[in-house]
Order: structure tokens, then C-alpha cells, then sequence
């Protein structure tokens, strides 16, 4: 998933109360982080706020010890009390990222204190503090969780099907004896070891009774990889993340000449090879996000703008010159929130083939496609949105008219996804491996 660096809040919107009599009792979020600088845990956080909006008691459980939620009337909260991973030492994270037992203690004694048949659990993120354990503290209720595939963490090692040292797309089924011997980490290969003693560990947790969870991805294109990974067809679903537009009004792309990048300055974004193709194509880029490669960008490139880390509300002031929006993932981007942000604004998309709405955002009409390792065809592709004016202006309007369609609006998304808990509860826990629910027409 595209992981916009800035506050992904969802603007407070009124909602219908959902019938308490059809619904959950509650809902128990589980995630690393309470406050969102990325796709993930914003998705969580705003889940919070629209599900209690209808009127479903939520309580948030948090790997931190402040939690810094932001959002009004806070639901209940449960602080595990540890912090990140990479915020400890070397000894502490390792063992710590593999079974943390204060986030099991936490879980399972709320599960034992206060759990109802009717009572759903929904995890979203786990690998940065709550670890593994997790899935073993969900055990006794693994009927009612749901567990967001916002990326392949669920069964990936490294959690992006992505080989970091040769920078492509892996195509390895993991766990293998040829992925477990691979060195496609992102820092080295003992960091591959544990990673993958990791995914170990929570495969055999989840296993255990042989109670499978609800696996809901974000994009229809996820699930071949995940049942490539041994997840099976019958846990999982599609749900598309929630889309509110930068802005109301349409970006009147064609009059201006700036081209945008907004996301992690990391090599797997590929944000270093589209510092290059603009240069070549002579056209102004803005990068709007922070990461390691920033200091790289600066020295080499040093005509690119880097407006560093945004709050969602300066989003709207730096776009109003945007030309387009690039999105030049190496790797497999699972959704592309920032991509349907800006789409569905009116700014054009130059996509990655390798982001998975990348062939809809061809076909509709609303940008273009192309492999972000040929350099010289990703500058033709920024030179030729450039100039043309004409293209411009129907590509953003095509996409402010039409993008809605590959999304779901926030009062929608928590619809859809209401429905899936009542489905569970519905089949005692089960579930019937209903493919998408958010398919959109032509």
C-alpha cells in the first residue's frame, strides 16, 4: 500500500447508527501505532472514528505507551506499553520482534476479561511492536478477527514480495527453500534469517486449532500472492481502501507544469528513479514525504522541491500547480492510496506497471502506464503529459469524473466492512470467501 507520509485523518462525516440488534457487540482495532504517518495505521485510526460515528463500540488497542490518538471522543483504549522495534536495542528488538509477551499478556487478558460471541477483532498492523505473539493471543477467537492485508507481511518474510538488493519484484513462493535462501532483505542477509524465523513463528500461531481469520486485502490483485503464501481462498476478501479527494474542485492540471510525487523517499518507491527521468525530461518535480533517499535526492538532484513530511490539510496548497501525479513503485504497490487521492482531485497518474491499479488507471483513461526501469521511457512518458495540454485536461477530467468508481468513500467503506463482521457472525465465525465486494463497473 502507498504510504503517504502525512496525516491520513478522514474528515468527520454523520452516519446512520448501525442496528445494534444485526451488528457486533464491539469491535477490538489492534494495531502497532496510534498516530498515522502511513497508509496502514491511518486506515485503522479512521476505522475508529466511523465505526463509533455508527454507534459500534470500539475499543483501540495500541503497541505504545502514550498513545497519541487524534481523533474526538476517543474510544476505549489499551496501551501494550513498548515502543518500536528499531527503537531498542539490537538484543531487545530481536527477541522482542519475534514473541513480545507483555502485547500477548495485554491481549489475552482482554480477550479473557471481556469477549462475547459477538465480539469481532480486527487487526491491522503487528510486525513493528506487537510481533507475532499476537496471533497466539487471537487463538481462542480466530473465527471473529479479520486481519488487513494492507501489504504481504501475512506471508512474505520482508512483506512486499520485493527483492531489496536487486531492487525487483520477487517472484519466489515464500517460505521455499529458495526464498529462505535468498538474501532479499532490505539491510542484509542475518536480517533476512530473523525475518524469516519470524514469519515462522506466526504462520505456526495462526495455524494452531486450525480456526482461520478473515484475510481482507485491499485490492483484488493481492489475493493470488496471498494464497501463493498458503493463505486459503476461503478466508479471504476485498475490500478497497477508504478515498477522500486533496480536494472538492477539480486540479486544473492542464494549466500548470509541475509534476508531484507524494510517499517514502525509499528505494522500493522508486522515487530515485523518477528524480532521474524528470531531470532528463527537463520538468519541474515536487516530492512531498521524507525516508533515507532524501539526502541522495538533494545532492544529485538538486532542481527537485522536497517539501518533506505534510499534514493531509497543506496537501491541497501544494497541488494546486500539480500537472500529475507519479507513482514509479519498483515493487508491488497493493493499493496506491496517494494515486487515488489525487485522482480522484483531477490530477493525471503516471503509474507503475507494477502497482496493481496501474492497468485500470490505463484503461479508464485517467494516466498512464509504464515500466519505471526503463528511464527513458518514464521521461517520455513526463514529457509527453508535458506538452500536450489537450491530453492533460481530458485525463484529469476522466479521473475527477470517474476514479470515484475505484473506491469507496468513507461513509461507504465502513458500510462494507460492517458487512463482513455480520457475515462472520452470521456463519459463527466463518466465512465464505466471498471474492470482492467492491468491484467497480466500467
Amino acid at each position: 500500500m502507498s504510504a503517504s507520509l502525512y496525516n491520513q485523518s478522514i474528515p468527520r462525516t454523520e452516519l446512520q447508527p448501525w442496528p445494534k440488534r444485526s451488528g457486533p457487540d464491539r469491535v477490538v482495532v489492534i494495531n502497532d501505532l496510534s498516530f498515522a504517518r502511513g497508509g496502514a495505521t491511518g486506515v485503522a485510526l479512521n476505522s475508529v472514528d466511523l465505526l463509533r460515528q455508527r454507534g459500534v463500540p470500539v475499543t483501540l488497542i495500541t503497541g505504545e505507551s502514550a498513545p497519541e490518538v487524534h481523533f474526538a471522543d476517543c474510544a476505549d483504549i489499551v496501551a501494550v506499553g513498548c515502543e518500536h522495534i528499531l527503537n531498542s536495542p539490537v538484543s531487545v528488538a530481536g527477541l522482542r520482534g519475534l514473541y513480545n509477551h507483555k502485547a500477548y499478556r495485554t491481549i489475552s487478558d482482554w480477550v479473557a476479561r471481556n469477549d462475547t460471541p459477538n465480539t469481532i477483532y480486527h487487526l491491522h498492523g503487528w510486525s513493528k511492536i506487537l510481533s507475532p505473539s499476537v496471533f497466539l493471543a487471537l487463538r481462542p477467537v480466530a473465527r471473529r478477527v479479520v486481519a488487513s492485508a494492507h501489504d504481504f507481511f501475512l506471508v512474505c518474510p520482508n512483506g512486499g514480495y520485493f527483492d531489496f538488493q536487486n531492487t525487483q519484484p520477487c517472484a519466489l513462493a515464500p517460505m521455499s527453500v529458495s526464498c529462505l535462501t535468498r538474501n532479499c532483505d532490505r539491510r542484509n542477509f542475518h536480517h533476512k534469517v530473523w525475518r524469516s524465523f519470524r514469519q515462522f513463528i506466526g504462520q505456526t500461531f495462526r495455524n494452531i486449532g486450525h480456526g482461520n481469520m478473515t484475510v481482507v486485502a485491499v485490492h483484488e490483485g493481492m489475493l493470488a500472492h496471498l494464497e501463493f503464501g498458503g493463505i486459503e481462498r476461503s478466508q479471504l476478501r476485498v475490500l478497497h481502501n477508504p478515498v477522500t479527494p486533496w480536494r472538492s474542485e477539480r486540479v486544473l492540471a492542464e494549466n500548470n507544469d509541475c509534476f508531484v510525487y507524494v510517499g517514502r523517499l525509499e528505494a522500493d518507491k522508486g522515487v530515485d528513479l523518477l528524480a532521474e527521468a524528470a531531470t532528463q525530461a527537463g520538468v519541474k518535480l515536487r516530492v512531498i514525504g521524507q525516508g533515507p533517499l532524501s539526502d541522495m535526492l538533494s545532492a544529485r538532484y538538486p532542481s527537485i522541491e522536497q517539501a518533506g513530511w505534510r499534514d493531509r490539510s497543506e496537501i491541497p496548497d501544494l497541488i494546486n500547480d500539480a500537472r500529475a501525479l507519479v507513482m514509479p513503485t519498483r515493487g508491488r504497490e497493493t493499493f496506491g492510496l496517494a494515486a487515488m487521492e489525487a485522482m480522484t482531485s483531477g490530477l493525471p497518474v503516471v503509474a507503475s506497471k507494477n502497482a496493481m491499479i496501474a492497468e485500470e488507471i490505463h484503461r479508464r483513461g485517467f494516466g498512464l502506464s509504464c515500466d519505471p526501469f526503463d528511464i527513458t521511457a518514464l521521461s517520455d512518458a513526463l514529457r509527453r503529459l508535458a506538452n500536450d495540454n489537450l491530453l492533460v485536461q481530458r485525463m484529469s477530467q476522466r479521473a475527477y469524473d470517474g476514479a470515484r468508481a475505484l473506491a469507496l468513500s468513507p461513509e461507504d467503506w465502513v458500510e462494507a466492512l460492517l458487512e463482513i463482521y455480520l457475515d462472520i457472525l452470521r456463519c459463527g465465525g466463518k466465512t465464505d470467501g466471498i471474492p470482492s465486494i467492491s468491484d467497480a463497473p466500467e
